[in-house]
This record gives C-alpha cells, sequence and structure tokens, in this order.
C-alpha cells in the first residue's frame, strides 16, 4: 500500500528554485535513500513533506489524504512521520530515557510507567539499554544519534525521515549507525533516508533517488545506480565519493 506519494512538489526560496517538480512514492514497509551533490534539495524535500516549510506548489499525500492543503492538522500529521535530524536534536538537560519518553507522556498521554517500558522496549532494539541514564553531553556522536531514532521510534511512526544521519559521526560511529538503520530495514521499518554515504544507501534501502539541481533524475537499486549508470552527472558523482565494493 502506498503510505506516501508526492506530485509535482516545487519549493522556492527568494525568486530561487530549490524544488523542481518532485515526484516520488513510498510504500509501507519500504525504505528509499536519496543521495544527491550538497544544495541539490534533499533537506528541504524532507521539511516540505511534513510541513516543516512549507512548498510553493504541488501535492503531498499521506495514507491517500492530501497533506499540502488547507485545515490540515499538523501535529497529528507530524506525530505519524518521526524525524530524525542530522544535529541530533536532544534535550541537553534530560537523560536518554528521558528524551525518549517526554513525547509518549506529553503528546500520547501515557503514564510514566507505560512510556519507561516503551522507551526501554526501543532502547534495547538500538543497542543503547546500557545508556539509558547519561545526558546527551555523556555520549559519542553514534550513541547521540542512536538516542534521536530511538525517541522517533518510541512514537510509533507510520515512516521515519532521516536527515543525514550519519553527516557529523567519524567511520566508526557511522559505521555503528548503518548497523541500526540496516537492523530497521529488516523489521520493515518505513524510512526515507537523505544520506551522503554510499554503504548506508546500498545496505539500508531497498533503492536509491538521486537528486541534482531540484530534480530526481534516476531512482535504482543501489548497485544499478553506482556503477556504471548511463547518465554521467550520476557517474561523477558516485566516482567521487566513498568507493562502493
Amino acid at each position: 500500500m502506498v503510505l506516501l506519494e508526492v506530485k509535482d512538489l516545487v519549493m522556492q526560496y527568494d525568486g530561487r528554485r530549490v524544488l523542481k517538480g518532485v515526484d516520488l512514492s513510498l510504500e509501507e514497509g519500504q525504505v528509499k535513500a536519496i543521495m544527491g551533490p550538497s544544495g541539490c534539495g534533499k533537506s528541504t524535500l524532507l521539511r516540505c513533506l511534513n510541513r516543516l516549510v512549507e512548498p510553493t506548489a504541488g501535492q503531498v499525500f499521506f495514507r491517500g489524504e492530501e497533506v499540502t492543503g488547507p485545515g490540515v492538522d499538523l501535529r497529528r500529521l507530524r506525530q505519524q512521520i518521526g524525524f530524525v535530524f542530522q544535529n541530533f536534536a536532544l534535550y541537553r538537560h534530560l537523560t536518554v530515557q528521558g528524551n525518549a519518553t517526554l513525547g509518549l507522556r506529553k503528546l500520547r498521554g501515557m503514564t510514566a510507567r507505560q512510556a519507561d517500558e516503551k522507551a526501554l522496549y526501543e532502547l534495547e532494539r538500538v543497542g543503547l539499554l546500557e545508556h539509558r541514564g547519561k545526558y546527551p553531553a555523556q555520549l559519542s556522536g553514534g550513541q547521540k544519534q542512536r538516542a534521536a531514532i530511538v525517541r522517533a521510534l518510541a512514537m510509533d511512526p507510520l515512516v521515519l525521515f532521516l536527515d543525514e544521519p550519519t553527516s557529523a559521526l567519524d567511520p566508526e560511529m557511522t559505521r555503528e549507525v548503518t548497523t541500526v538503520l540496516n537492523r530497521l530495514y529488516l523489521d520493515n521499518v518505513t524510512m526515507l533516508l537523505v544520506t551522503h554515504e554510499p554503504l548506508l544507501a546500498q545496505f539500508a534501502s531497498d533503492s536509491v533517488l538521486f537528486m541534482d539541481e531540484g530534480k530526481i533524475l534516476a531512482e535504482e537499486i543501489a548497485e544499478r545506480l553506482f556503477h556504471n549508470h548511463s547518465d554521467p552527472r550520476i557517474r561523477q558523482f558516485y566516482m567521487s565519493a566513498v568507493d562502493v565494493k
């Protein structure tokens, strides 16, 4: 079943078109990675899809309902879309467990016990249970990103958006987060992720969307896109990216 459908999406900043008619669809249980040069509109696209920024034109349908029109319940929409930011966006004054339970108590109305049970389940799922009592300042970058993923997963979203989840991490921490996302991929968690890491796209997605200059130029499984694609812009991009074996 199609969960998310985007039709001819346009986003314009100060007279410059950042998105130039984007079309895409995402089915339940599917994972798609979005790749492309810096500044091509990848992060803007994610933010348009849950109305963190307002698209200039086009339509976004979520579970068959248009969510770009007037009168949309944005709070309800965003509760169904988990968002993981590249800078983690954790509350510094809360522990890992506290970050995971806040939305459950404030938005879902769970009791403290219910919220703790849900948070502990998700923390164990990503291998962070032993760090539940730590504050963000006490965590490595990879642990912070896993804590951000837990916070999003705890809300039981229908889809998880991830905006460059490994961009602030060193190679070891990147592998750590890639392993977690691969596990979620194998668990059929629906995801749309923006990344510059070919290995993450290869091991944690069903297909890769290649964007450039505000448009999606291709959609293929990773192996076909990364090796000898017919479009010279795509070949050049992956030749300069991390080598994919």
